[in-house]
């Protein structure tokens, strides 16, 4: 490999939001040759001297970038996300972990669209077919009408992942690629929620959908509707935990229609004038039996007038601190177990059967080799056919 640019050391501490100093100390420099490790790192960021490659390891992880990324001759440009619909517009900000995930996901469509198009699809008219001028009860009923969706059904599921699996079927048969992607390749690239909470690309042929799967499991079928509703929008962007924008609030209204009808909730009035603690134990009760999430719930009620603004901001912070618990707790046991799930169980889940379809189709063709199949499955060349072959690939 080439000799490290100087240039892409201080653009991959400076995107992280690292000092010298603050980098120095999380990369373990010590003082070396009559120089801190302050003044080491600063001579490598002006090629006066070469980072070994086990502190370039150190650098991927702390900087939060693949190792290949030190080897470019150039930064790599700021990738172009569509619309940002988290933030009012000039307040937009850049996070490089979810820039290089909207990067790959860009560079993943493009490959799943000329797969598509070598499988003679058809565009879909439903991509940028509606306006924000349409009641959001008309386009929940026309996405549940194309989507074939049926609440009761999805009611009757088991637990909220057999119900996010039963929305996927019907949001993938009806030509959308559902991918989960919370980082980029391993945990110590794991993207917030309060970052980004989904993306949309609304491209006629290869549209696709992304879900933060760092989010609660709860919480998957309320974005994977937000998204579509972009979709019918037409517009692709990035969707966070804003309710400010005037999009978002319109996203989040269609996918509360279409997962809670407002009829639905007036068996929670009786107790909504009581305390925080009763009504967000009554919210916990009625949302698992409907599968949404609690702060979809408390939403709803705050946007149908159910509840005021404050009652709403006070359930939304205390659910909020239950889950940063709950996940807390569940990083904890995680380090308590020896091994995990199936790489390939995981990987599969996160990919989805439309798309894992459409590759083994593709690659049975000749119209696509491994190394694009593996870009477009986001794994290794070499474990692309042990990804499909498992049992349930099409």
């Amino acid at each position: 490999m080439s000799a490290i640019q100087p240039k892409i050391l201080t653009w991959a501490r400076e995107t992280v939001g690292l000092s010298p100093e603050d980098a120095a100390h999380a990369l373990g420099l010590t003082s070396a040759r009559g120089k801190t490790g302050v003044q080491r790192l600063e001579s490598m960021e002006l090629g006066e001297e070469e980072p070994s490659r086990p502190l370039l390891g150190k650098m991927a992880r702390v900087y939060r970038r693949p190792l290949l990324v030190f080897y470019l001759a150039e930064p790599p440009r700021r990738g172009d996300r569509g619309q940002d619909f988290r933030t009012l517009p000039g307040q937009e900000k850049f996070n490089p972990e979810l820039d290089a995930l909207v990067r790959d996901i860009k560079a993943r469509q493009g490959l799943i669209r000329s797969m598509l198009e070598d499988d003679q699809a058809e565009p879909l008219d439903f991509i940028g077919s509606t306006t924000m001028e349409a009641p959001v009860t008309a386009i929940a009923a026309q996405i549940a009408e194309r989507l074939k969706f049926n609440l009761g059904r999805y009611r009757a599921a088991k637990n909220p992942d057999e119900a996010f699996a039963y929305l996927r079927e019907t949001i993938e048969a009806s030509g959308v690629c559902v991918l989960l992607l919370g980082n980029l390749g391993s945990y110590h690239t794991n993207i917030p929620v309060d970052v980004f909470r989904g993306f949309a690309l609304a491209d006629k042929i290869g549209p696709l959908i992304v879900i933060n799967d760092q989010d609660a499991r709860t919480a998957w079928s309320f974005t994977a509707v937000h998204e579509i509703a972009h979709l019918w929008l037409g517009q692709t962007g990035i969707s966070g935990t804003d309710t400010e924008n005037q999009v978002e609030r319109y996203c989040n209204d269609v996918a509360g229609e279409f997962l809670l009808p407002a009829m639905g909730l007036r068996q929670l009035a009786p107790s909504l004038h009581l305390s925080v603690a009763i009504i967000a134990e009554e919210i916990g009760a009625f949302a698992e039996t409907h599968r949404v999430s609690r702060p979809m719930v408390a939403y709803k009620l705050y946007r149908t007038g159910m509840i005021g603004k404050t009652m709403w901001a006070a359930l939304d912070e205390r659910f909020r601190e239950e889950w940063q618990a709950y996940k807390q707790r569940e990083a904890e046991s995680t380090k308590r177990v020896e091994g995990g799930p199936n790489y390939y169980v995981v990987r599969r889940h996160r990919i989805g059967d439309a798309l894992l379809g459409l590759v083994r189709r593709s690659l049975d063709e000749g119209t696509i080799t491994y190394t694009k199949a593996s870009r477009v499955l986001g794994v290794k060349p070499r474990n692309v056919e042990p990804l499909l072959s498992m049992r349930g690939a099409r």
